[in-house]
């Protein structure tokens, strides 16, 4: 499922974004998912990593929670590195622990359309299908750097 988002879309929810739970995330930092959180981390987001497997462990200097449930909110949004049949577990979880929540991000290749339904029925954002360091980089035109003509005029060096 290709759902399109507007540049301005992923631009604001980027920008209003503070606290980031990255469920599934990997203590091996060449797994998408460690790369990710670190970056986020590195931008100036909190990110709050969540596995059972390593639950317990620091991890970009946090503890590692087996749920979304161990989190005490505030949280801002929900980035989930699982299959696609785990997300209406996690979404529910998350829907449930989390009454402020403004986004549920699903990684490249993750999607669910009733769990974004179910979401957006509550008045949180989804996007599915993307990845949020590769927009961030994509959208405030740190590409660039890797040669890529992002269509974004900077005058950084």
């Amino acid at each position: 499922m290709n759902e399109i988002y507007s540049d301005q879309h992923l631009r604001d929810v980027l920008k209003g974004t503070k606290s980031v739970a990255v469920v599934g995330v990997s203590t091996n930092p060449v797994r998408p998912s460690y790369f990710v959180a670190r970056y986020l981390g590195l931008k100036g987001y909190t990110v709050f990593p969540v596995n059972p497997i390593y639950e317990g462990q620091t991890l970009l200097g946090k503890r590692v929670v087996a749920g979304l449930g161990d989190l005490t909110p505030p949280i801002d949004m929900v980035d989930i590195f699982r299959r696609s049949d785990a997300v209406p577990e996690i979404v529910d979880e998350a829907l449930a622990t989390f009454p402020d929540l403004k986004t549920i991000w699903m990684q490249i290749g993750v999607s669910h359309p009733e769990a974004a339904a179910k979401a957006r029925a509550r008045g949180v954002t989804v996007i599915q299908n993307r990845c949020p360091k590769i927009e961030y980089q994509r959208l405030f035109g740190e590409l660039r750097m890797g040669g890529f003509n992002t269509g974004i005029i900077s005058s950084k060096l």
